[in-house]
């Protein structure tokens, strides 16, 4: 059982300063030099256009774009370097698996991944322009889920890899929707216009209990509501991956659900017996980390690993003014792989 950490990262201001400061911390990590080695294993099998991307990121979110130029200057890289690794568009993902459930009270979810591709860092942003928003950041500048200040929570899960298209991938689609969107249809009307890489289903909620799950792939999208979500489609069927046992078994255990309370999601959602924790992880499908949201008071937790303690934050007091409670919180992982950002000692508040 290996013990590992996520860094907690707060910053208010705009977001090229906000690059600046990432590409700081990221220098006294492991990271990029992890992020290049994974890179030589395995070649991108896609290509890159530097204009391309900018054009969209200047439609749909320049603020980001300013944000990814100012972590181009502190890190001093390559164009490619920045397509490559912290713009994400264009990027093929990897098989996993994650689930969700949202009731009146409670949004939690299990994000299930490879442990090399996460980043170990948990981010509360503040920015100039855009809505404030909290949760685990992906590649640097995306999100794996998230609450914004209007108390907007968005997950999304894995569908399949079948034959992407030019579009974004899941990291930053979800950093466009806590940093882009008030209300659940200001999201859908966002999904709806977004180029999508790949297959993913997105589930949302806002603070008046609006939801919906959008089903996402190259080739298309659906709609439809319901309070749970694993790895499969319903909508788009045919899209489906030819395996697909394990998730809809995770569908019936949150199909079962009677009303649950919050701390029986918790022993749920990060308890192995229950069957919803799962340590693949070399399989790239072993949960990693726990996310739990209270989007009436603008609350959120995590749990790093099987059985860890939650680590809670007050979005709302931060927002306010007031300091967070960590600068670095732990869990256990039952397997040896480390973070991406592995190795790093120091504590951090940008």
């Amino acid at each position: 059982m290996q013990k590992i950490s996520a860094a907690v990262q707060t910053f208010r201001g705009n977001h090229y300063d906000y690059g600046i400061e990432q590409g700081k911390w990221l220098l006294e990590t492991h990271y990029m030099d992890n992020r290049n080695y994974e890179w030589i294993k395995r070649r991108p099998k896609f290509s890159l256009d530097f204009e391309e991307t900018k054009a969209l990121y200047m439609h749909f979110a320049p603020h980001i774009w300013d944000e990814i130029m100012g972590l181009k200057e502190s890190l001093r890289i390559t164009d490619r370097d920045v397509l490559l690794n912290l713009a994400h568009y264009r990027v093929s993902p990897r098989d996993s698996g994650c689930s969700v459930y949202i009731d009146d009270d409670v949004f939690i979810r299990n994000y299930d991944y490879h442990p090399n591709t996460y980043d170990g860092m948990y981010k509360l942003f503040k920015p100039d322009q855009g809505y404030a928003h909290i949760g685990p950041a992906s590649r640097v500048t995306g999100r794996m889920d998230g609450m914004n200040e209007h108390g907007l929570v968005m997950a999304y899960n894995f569908m399949n890899r079948k034959q992407p298209a030019d579009g974004f991938t899941c990291f930053i689609i979800g950093r466009f929707i806590l940093e882009l969107c008030r209300t659940a249809e200001e999201a859908r009307h966002l999904l709806m216009d977004l180029p999508h890489r790949g297959g993913f289903s997105y589930i949302i909620q806002d603070k008046e209990d609006h939801s919906f799950l959008a089903e996402t792939s190259a080739r298309g999208l659906a709609f439809r509501d319901t309070h749970i979500c694993t790895n499969h489609y319903e909508s788009l069927a045919d899209e489906n991956r030819r395996y697909l046992v394990d998730s809809k078994e995770r569908l019936d255990i949150l199909e079962n659900l009677d009303r649950p309370s919050r701390a029986e999601l918790l022993e749920l959602f990060t308890d192995r017996r229950h069957g919803l924790f799962v340590d693949n992880y070399r399989s790239w499908a072993g949960t990693i980390h726990t996310s739990v949201y209270d989007r009436h008071r603008l609350t959120a937790g995590i749990k790093l690993g099987e059985n860890g303690p939650l680590h809670e934050f007050d979005f709302k007091n931060w927002m306010d003014g007031q300091p967070v409670d960590y600068d670095i919180f732990h869990g256990y992982l039952d397997t040896e792989l480390k973070f991406t950002s592995a190795d790093w000692q120091r504590k951090t508040k940008i």
